[in-house]
């Protein structure tokens, strides 16, 4: 199956969503190459970057999980192939 690498960046406003988020990226660890995590404590906000190689399936179906929770908010990019 083709994978494609993607950037999905997450920005929690609500710090109680973190557990749903770790839930799910353990949910897709296989497909994680990294990922860094930043608070930002002046606006009380965290932005995440997650690093994937997956099928876009499975990337757009992360980034549509993690969209969903209350208090995220996700961009992804992807590579070009």
């Amino acid at each position: 199956m083709d994978t494609r690498v993607a950037l999905i960046s997450i920005i929690v406003e609500d710090i109680e969503a973190a557990e749903k988020i770790n839930r799910l990226l353990h949910e897709y660890r296989q497909h994680i190459i990294g990922r860094m995590g930043l608070p930002y404590k002046p606006k009380k906000i965290s932005v995440i970057s997650v690093a994937v190689d997956a099928p876009m399936d499975a990337i757009s179906a992360l980034s549509g999980k993690l969209g969903a929770i209350n208090g995220v908010s996700t961009k992804t990019i992807y590579s070009k192939m």
